[in-house]
């Protein structure tokens, strides 16, 4: 039979008014009366029901995490960040994976809403215009991380992907490379815009021309970077860049299967540098993003607006680096 917050109140001798200030830490609790009301909730094994505690608090202490593919370690190490910090500020999260469908998408935000979550973190990937359009008109606090969106007022964490990229494309350019391909994946389109805006920077400082015939759009997965290889020595790349590290050894694995040596004759750099990196051989070089401290803000960000804190900056960026290992020159 489940214990309720009356039974608990009845056993201590104390009203439900001063259990419930007991749990949600009041200070206006005699040191001697919540002792007793602890010691019967651990008794009785009370579990507080967050939603009927939300009826009355207008908070559940729950929040919402929205992950395009809970099975990739790039947005596992971003919810490793984000559940550390939730812990410390005493909220309890619920994960819903999309597999990167916008019908998930939709009905995961629209089901945390009616479990009455009190915020919600959205983790990378592209976020479809009709879940936009929910979000406005929800009013509830929205996080995303780790991706971008064309409206600006939305709360973010990220990199400045721009400058890295930029930054990255004009050491391959200094190195002599003549042709870097972008590999797009699973990620928004604002975000892989602002890559190729780095991209055509980088060429642009080098008197060069950057075409766009050499963005490829494919999976964030191992087999549509294999896949991928035909595609690139068609176009005759010395220098690949993915999104994901999965897609880059995919790639990186098929291109040796071929007989190609990296990097002497074709160079690979990913932007997750998620633990694979070093497991692969030969190591992969990678944009080093903060996972676990973008997450981690995330979910500060977040509760700043829960909470109605003064919020200095909706969209953090945060530094970035870029690992070169053995997969580049």
């Amino acid at each position: 039979m489940t214990v309720t917050i009356y039974d608990v109140a009845r056993e201590a001798k104390v009203s439900m008014a001063t259990v419930s200030r007991v749990l949600n830490g009041n200070p206006n609790v005699k040191p001697e009366t919540r002792k007793k009301v602890k010691d019967v909730i651990e008794r009785l094994d009370y579990r507080p029901n967050a939603v009927a505690r939300g009826l009355a608090s207008k908070k559940t202490t729950t929040v919402g995490v929205i992950i395009p593919d809970i099975s990739n370690l790039y947005y596992s190490a971003l919810a490793r960040g984000l559940d550390d910090i939730a812990e410390m500020y005493n909220y309890q999260i619920i994960i819903t994976n999309t597999d990167n469908d916008p019908g998930k998408e939709r009905d995961a935000f629209l089901g945390l809403i009616s479990k009455q979550v009190d915020g919600i973190v959205f983790l990378g990937g592209a976020l479809n215009e009709e879940t936009l359009n929910d979000i406005k008109k929800s009013h509830l606090p929205v996080v995303i991380c780790g991706t971008s969106e064309k409206d600006e007022n939305m709360p973010s964490v990220n990199i400045d992907y721009n400058e890295a990229i930029k930054e990255a494309a004009s050491k391959f350019l200094d190195g002599g490379a003549k042709q870097i391909a972008f590999v797009e994946g699973s990620y928004s389109e604002q975000l892989e815009r602002h890559i190729v805006d780095g991209l055509k920077a980088a060429y642009d400082e080098h008197d060069m021309t950057f075409d766009e015939q050499y963005i490829i759009s494919t999976g964030a997965d191992y087999q549509s970077g294999a896949e991928l290889y035909d595609t690139i020595r068609e176009l005759d790349a010395d220098v690949v860049i993915t999104m994901s590290d999965e897609t880059a050894i995919g790639l990186l694995h098929k291109a040796m299967d071929n007989g190609v040596s990296i990097p002497d004759q074709l160079e690979i750099l990913s932007c997750s540098n998620t633990r694979l990196v070093n497991m692969v051989r030969p190591s992969l070089s990678s944009i080093a993003l903060p996972l676990y401290d973008i997450g981690a803000v995330g979910m500060r960000l977040l509760t700043k607006y829960m909470n109605e804190e003064t919020v200095e900056e909706a969209n953090v960026i945060l530094p970035y680096s870029i690992e070169y290992r053995a997969t580049t020159k």
